[in-house]
């Protein structure tokens, strides 16, 4: 594919990601994208007939928890179809390299985990889909990267028609998302007997689950379990925000921060930029929209590339980690990348 990128451009930020060695990455939806992953993101975006923010919170968990686990657990089964796409594996491979070296996602989808990125050096400021907790007032259980899918059997997805193909070998969000499309509405096909509904339609009938059904805690035997996201109306989770804190303020400089995929329009993460920035960060966005700059826009010296991020991020950074197209297999690797 032919580069978007102006040589010049090009040329001038690997030359600063050279000499960089405290380095921030702020991601969002858009680093996903070409892994074909429906977001849901903003007010509108809906799952079923049900905007989906309003099932993403601890009024709605409480309400309907069957309705809620249906969404969530409907979320975890395309993340877990999905694959990590290159720039999952580009940001992965340079978070090794650099030893000052922090990324701060908003992502809960699990790619840059299965991509291999370093868990020192990842802070999921929104949780995981992966991750769940029990709901019981005296209870602490918590689970991190639990891949059961369903993870109650009364959460399976109902089988009857076209099912998601992979998306691995996507090229671009775009594209994904078609393929995705197309795949979960059947379109140009009959319904097949065995394959995949696509739930999120809500002309696909889905049960109304009892409590019971529902995924309890292994721990204390009573109490409910949750998804491991921070919903609307909670706060982010403290140890996260510390070790931001801690990573920005160890150091007077920071030489670099990425802005990938996200509007960085939201606190607490479009603080970030600007705490970097003045620490003296050349910024450096990454995205599919070029409205999409941060509250504060663009100042002299930072600069902008416009696109997929699974094409852009990894010739960006291919001085810096090689060709990451053709080492995609080191997914998976210890911290130290044996």
């Amino acid at each position: 594919m032919a580069s978007s990128i102006k040589s010049a451009d090009l040329e001038s930020f690997q030359n600063h990601l050279r000499y960089s060695d405290r380095v921030l990455a702020l991601c969002g939806a858009g680093l996903s994208a070409a892994s074909g992953l429906p977001t849901f993101r903003g007010a509108g975006g809906l799952w079923r007939s049900y905007d989906a923010v309003s099932l993403a919170t601890p009024e709605a968990f409480a309400e309907d928890p069957g309705l809620v686990w249906q969404f969530y657990s409907y979320r975890r089964h395309m993340a877990l179809q999905a694959q990590p796409n290159p720039a999952h594996y580009a940001l992965a491979e340079l978070a090794r390299r650099k030893r000052g070296f922090l990324t701060l996602s908003q992502n809960v989808d699990g790619l840059s985990q299965r991509a291999g990125h370093p868990a020192s050096k990842l802070c999921l400021l929104h949780g995981s889909l992966f991750d769940v907790k029990c709901t019981a007032f005296y209870c602490k259980h918590a689970e991190s990267n639990n891949f059961t899918d369903p993870i109650a059997p009364a959460l399976a997805i109902p089988k009857g028609g076209p099912s998601p193909a992979p998306l691995g070998t996507a090229t671009s969000g775009a594209g994904a998302t078609d393929s995705l499309q197309h795949a979960m509405h059947g379109a140009g096909s009959k319904h097949q007997s065995g394959k995949e509904l696509d739930i999120s339609d809500d002309r696909v009938e889905i049960p109304e689950l009892d409590t019971k059904d529902l995924p309890h805690c292994p721990e204390c035997g009573s109490g409910l379990l949750r998804p491991g996201v921070v919903w609307f109306g909670e706060m982010l989770p403290e140890k996260i925000i510390e070790e931001i804190d801690d990573f920005i303020e160890e150091s007077k400089k920071i030489d670099l921060i990425l802005v990938i995929g996200t509007s960085a329009k939201v606190y607490p993460a479009a603080g970030y930029i600007e705490k970097a920035r003045a620490k003296g960060a050349r910024v450096a966005v990454i995205n599919m929209d070029r409205a999409d700059t941060g509250r504060g826009g663009l100042k002299k010296g930072d600069c902008f590339f416009e696109g997929d991020a699974g094409a852009i991020l990894p010739e960006l950074l291919k001085l810096e980690i090689g060709d990451i197209l053709n080492t995609e297999h080191k997914a998976g690797r210890g911290e130290d990348g044996a």
